[in-house]
């Protein structure tokens, strides 16, 4: 619980959940680029990228990671990220409230807000001005690259995140009077991956080190095509 003390000053950044199903079971739309256990390896890659970019922005204060995968587990702790298992176990959307009420249980006043896991090529810099964005609205939204999934949602203190991912998410996150976020400028909070078209997409903007060490040691026969 929030103490009421703040020695660092950031009682006013946000909390960021991000959420990370069992590598096993990530990453099967990059299945026609890598096997399985490369797939595996990425999406760990991804996932630390993504936090560690998140953990350098000056306006997030901490991250909770919600997972069951005891080596992502691990290694996100190292980041410096706060791991919590999924206990609710029914899915995506279920999986992120949880966090979020995990985050307010250390600090009740907290903003939060959600991440996708796989960001690879995720600036510190774009994100913080997407949360500057999202805190002029109770709750807001940023669609994904192509328009019709969301990659970050969030909610000001007080307010319920009622998460709707999955899928055509920006059409629901608007039905559910959210406010979308337009920003040019910030391709790196809109970029997930799921596909080898998508991680080129990534790629073009930069990836993380992690990813990218990845790609150039067991990926590394994967030409781009």
């Amino acid at each position: 619980m929030d103490t009421g003390r703040d020695p660092d000053g950031r009682r006013g950044r946000w909390s960021l959940v991000v959420p990370l199903k069992p590598l096993g079971a990530a990453k099967t739309r990059l299945a026609g680029a890598f096997g399985a256990t490369e797939r595996r390896a990425l999406a760990l890659a991804f996932a630390l990228d993504t936090v560690a970019a998140a953990l350098t922005c000056g306006a997030v204060r901490d991250v909770v990671v919600v997972t069951d995968d005891r080596e992502a587990a691990g290694a996100l702790t190292g980041l410096g990220a706060r791991v919590v298992p999924d206990r609710p176990g029914a899915g995506l959307n279920a999986a992120l409230a949880y966090g979020a009420a995990m985050a307010r249980a250390r600090r009740p006043g907290a903003a939060v807000a959600t991440l996708n896991a796989d960001l690879p090529a995720l600036r510190a810099a774009e994100l913080a001005r997407v949360l500057t964005a999202a805190g002029r609205f109770p709750r807001a939204f940023l669609a994904d690259a192509a328009d019709i999934g969301t990659t970050f949602l969030s909610a000001r203190p007080g307010i319920e995140l009622h998460p709707a991912f999955g899928g055509a998410s920006r059409v629901r996150h608007l039905s559910s009077g959210a406010a979308e976020i337009r920003l040019h400028g910030v391709p790196s909070v809109r970029r997930d991956v799921d596909t080898a078209t998508d991680l080129r997409a990534a790629l073009a903007l930069g990836v993380g080190v992690r990813t990218s060490a990845r790609l150039g040691a067991g990926a590394g026969a994967w030409d781009g095509r």
